[in-house]
């Protein structure tokens, strides 16, 4: 049980987000208001000329923006720094802006606006890192060559000649910002931050593996023939090729050099425990990702109850089925290898496994007005991880809309073996990512006509992901998904005992120094994943400190303020999901305090 004083988070985020009623109908705002609103905008505004690759994701980089969809972004030491200069310079001009006169809708945005903005301020005290979600520069999941390339396949628009032109010249800057990441990796092995050896083994694998592959079938260059040649444009390919093996082949070269130079003197000790003011950089990361202030003693003894619950009502399933022998993890696993519940590991499998994802969010889509009184216009659709990224990217990922609405969202499903998808886990998957989970929420927040720019285009991980492990309760429970398919059932109660294994498993490593072994062996015996997902799980949680946490603790607020909401005697069940959506994503204690 987490007591709601435990969520709030400072002394402002705590005042702003104290007593706030009902959203206001009418978004006719004050002065105070206006000011907020201006300011926040001026920020995303100067934020996503930093970041422009931000800008084509949101739609931005259009018309007077256009400038915006030729460059990447700045990567460099000098970047970073900058970044933290104005993240503690934003947080100190926001503690002047004066708060008396807002409105509720006010009260709420200045509540997120106070907690994004101090928390980034915090995180301005650690001197190296990728900012944010990692201490590490470039991982397995992380780094310009990691993400540049699936994002001008999936996200660069070519329209027309300047679309094209475009994309090469982002490509020309993917080897600038290939080198600055290489600088950025000297400079923080200077100051004792290294990936473990592990990491390092995964990320150079996949970096060699992208500088050897010859341009002409690089999926960013067939992505930049095929989109140039359906706008009537030719010559393209080759010109982009020749960039490839000019400037971003030596780049991806240097760079797997340098981190091959650590590999040497690189630690096999997986938590951040280890590296300069880890145990205050792991607390930051717990905070950032949960939005509480709960511990990670907290969180892992949370962690160990669920996972105790969640496993008894599996076993109980799995008995009334006739499976009782062996551990409830042994009996999971031996389900994982059932050959009936497996697809073919072959492209072709590949390819029906895809196809019976995007028939499931189809067939989906009718019911969900029984529960929504809001649905989002844009649709989405299930693709795979690019084969070049999947040895070291997560089991899924959801990428949402832009703000104009000129693409659906996608899911991305990592289908480097289909053995780690067992059909009987792969609804809830599908629950989780698009509808009405992640696509449902984050559609409709960035197409909402009454939230101001900046908050249709952000977002808090626990309740993002905590919303979205709560909307598979939604399609398990109130859509009787599974009533005619027990083991569905058991997929989706293992869906929850995964996350509540996350919250054991990220405080394990980064608290309480397990090995890494160790928290691949508890995730496995767990059943959980199949070992082979517990370890890319694993090294995922070492490179991403506390964002795990942030599904479980998100659910479990969520969950109580339906159970708190449901006892009266006017619940509606639509109304209670349109309060908790229409609003966007927040700190979990400002959700909290609107059902206050």
């Amino acid at each position: 049980m987490i007591d709601r004083r435990r969520l709030m988070l400072s002394a402002a985020a705590g005042a702003a987000a104290a007593g706030f009623a009902p959203l206001a109908v009418s978004m006719a705002q004050d002065n105070a208001d206006a000011a907020l609103d201006r300011l926040m905008d001026q920020w995303l505004d100067e934020d996503l000329d930093r970041n422009p690759t931000s800008a084509t994701g949101l739609g931005l980089d259009r018309g007077d923006k256009a400038y915006r969809a030729s460059s990447l972004g700045d990567y460099s030491v000098a970047g970073r720094q900058a970044d933290r200069e104005r993240a503690l310079a934003r947080w100190t001009e926001l503690q002047t802006l004066p708060t008396s006169g807002l409105s509720e809708t006010g009260r709420i945005n200045h509540a997120v606006a106070a907690f994004r903005t101090e928390t980034a301020a915090r995180g301005a005290r650690f001197p190296y890192g990728a900012g944010g979600r990692s201490p590490y520069v470039v991982t397995q999941l992380s780094g310009a060559y990691f993400s540049v390339p699936d994002f001008l396949d999936n996200q660069h628009r070519v329209e027309d000649a300047a679309g094209a032109d475009a994309f090469l010249e982002r490509l020309q800057a993917f080897g600038k910002a290939l080198d600055d990441e290489t600088a950025c990796i000297q400079a923080d092995a200077a100051q004792g931050v290294t990936p473990p050896d592990f990491i390092l083994d995964l990320a150079t694998g996949q970096i060699d593996t992208l500088a050897a592959t010859p341009g002409e079938r690089l999926a960013l260059i067939q992505s930049l023939e095929r989109k140039s040649a359906a706008a009537g444009l030719s010559g393209y390919g080759a010109r982009g090729v020749a960039i490839v093996d000019q400037a971003v082949r030596p780049a991806l070269e240097r760079q797997s050099a340098a981190l091959k130079a650590l590999r040497a003197d690189a630690s096999s000790d997986a938590g951040v425990w280890r590296l300069p003011d880890g145990q205050a950089l792991y607390a930051q990361g717990l905070r950032s990702n949960t939005t509480t202030t709960l511990t990670a003693a907290e969180i892992h003894q949370m962690g160990l109850e669920q996972v105790a619950e969640i496993t008894a009502e599996i076993d109980a399933i799995l008995k009334a089925q006739g499976m009782t022998q062996g551990t409830v993890g042994e009996r999971v696993q031996a389900m994982n290898d059932d050959p009936a519940q497996l697809w073919p590991d072959t492209d072709e499998g590949k390819v029906q496994l895809i196809e019976s994802l995007n028939r499931q969010v189809a067939a989906l889509d009718p019911l969900l007005p029984r529960l929504f009184g809001r649905l989002p216009r844009s649709g989405v659709e299930v693709r795979r991880v690019p084969p070049s990224i999947e040895a070291g990217a997560p089991g899924g990922y959801y990428q949402g809309p832009p703000l104009d609405g000129s693409r659906p969202g996608a899911y991305y499903i990592n289908l480097r073996s289909t053995r780690n998808w067992p059909k009987f886990a792969l609804p809830t998957l599908t629950y989780h990512e698009a509808s009405p989970g992640h696509h449902l929420q984050v559609a409709l927040q960035r197409e909402s006509e009454h939230l101001p720019a900046w908050r249709r285009a952000g977002g808090f991980s626990a309740y993002n992901e905590g919303w979205a492990l709560y909307a598979e309760a939604v399609a398990a429970d109130d859509l009787d998904a599974y009533a005619q398919y027990p083991l569905g059932r058991v997929g989706f109660l293992m869906s929850y005992l995964f996350r509540a294994v996350r919250l054991v498993v990220d405080t394990g490593l980064h608290d309480q120094r397990w090995s890494r072994q160790r928290a691949i062996d508890y995730m496995a015996a767990s059943g959980a994943k199949p070992r082979d997902a517990a370890t890319s799980e694993i090294n995922r949680y070492c490179v991403w400190p506390g964002q795990a946490c942030a599904y479980k603790v998100g659910h479990t607020v969520i969950a109580r303020l339906r159970e708190q909401e449901a006892a009266k005697p006017d619940f509606d069940l639509r109304a209670f999901h349109d309060k908790v959506l229409e609003a966007g994503s927040m700190p979990l204690a400002v959700l909290e305090s609107r059902f206050a």
